[in-house]
């Protein structure tokens, strides 16, 4: 029996805001993970894990959910790739074997915080990446009142600091906000001097920074530093477009006005 889809996973046939964010997510990921070991815990569908598989030597996907990992498993199929089922408190890869770790959307979803990043550190090589995110609780749930039911303990972006820099010598802080795409912003001095619009022929006016969501890449050794980024959502739009345009094509109101419709365009083209 198929799973009934819960909307909390992100899967490839869905094209939405959450798509540009992931996808960005991956874009930074791509910049550190050129001919290296990686792993990808809490992979969920197997779509980011494949991604990197292009430039990675290997790529380890993780998830605690074995038929999504079975799924994976069919779905995906290269030799630097492989998909396994396991939590991010007992990950079944070797220590000292990874280079870089990526981890998005994945703290929020458990409170075994501290035992993840001691699993973390035993797998990941002693000069080894982390590249982990998740939502900021004052922007995700306080400002909008609220309550993601699959989430168990969300973190303060201060809280989120302090735990990776237990475990971490050298932190960057990206803040990554929704633009009709996504923007991943370096944490400076600056960061409050960027300001947001919206609007439309009628009205502009500024907007909150709505920085939902931080990305930490964080390491024992010193690392290439990200700039601000923007990821273009043109293509998921359209695919959006596509879809809602398929969905009015294929209801059956549509048909019905086609089928009364389809003697008057017959007399149309005879006339012509």
């Amino acid at each position: 029996m198929k799973k009934k889809w819960t909307g909390e996973r992100l899967e490839t046939n869905i094209f939405s805001r959450d798509t540009t964010e992931h996808l960005h997510r991956y874009a930074v990921a791509l910049e550190y993970i050129k001919d290296k070991t990686i792993l990808d815990i809490a992979c969920g569908e197997g779509y980011g894990s494949n991604l990197m598989s292009n430039e990675a030597k290997y790529v380890f996907g993780v998830d605690i959910d074995a038929e999504t990992i079975n799924k994976a498993c069919k779905k995906y199929i290269k030799n630097n790739l492989k998909y396994l089922s396991g939590s991010t408190s007992n990950i079944p890869v070797q220590s000292n074997s990874i280079d870089v770790v990526i981890s998005y959307e994945t703290l929020e979803h458990h409170d075994e915080h501290e035992q993840m990043m001691l699993e973390i550190q035993r797998v990941l090589k002693p000069n080894g990446i982390l590249i982990i995110s998740t939502p900021d609780k004052h922007y995700y749930s306080d400002v909008r009142n609220f309550k993601n039911s699959f989430h168990v303990k969300e973190l303060y972006k201060n809280e989120f600091l302090d735990l990776i820099s237990k475990y971490f010598k050298f932190a960057q802080l990206l803040n990554q906000a929704h633009i009709n795409g996504s923007s991943l912003i370096s944490e400076n001095e600056y960061i409050k001097k960027i300001k947001f619009f919206k609007g439309d022929y009628t009205e502009i006016v500024s907007i909150e920074n709505d920085l939902t969501f931080l990305i930490i890449i964080a390491s024992n050794a010193e690392f290439s530093k990200q700039n601000t980024t923007i990821f273009d959502g043109t293509e998921v739009a359209k695919h959006i477009v596509n879809e809602i345009k398929k969905e009015f094509t294929d209801s059956n109101t549509f048909r019905l006005g086609k089928f009364l419709l389809s003697p008057f365009v017959f007399i149309k083209r005879i006339l012509k």
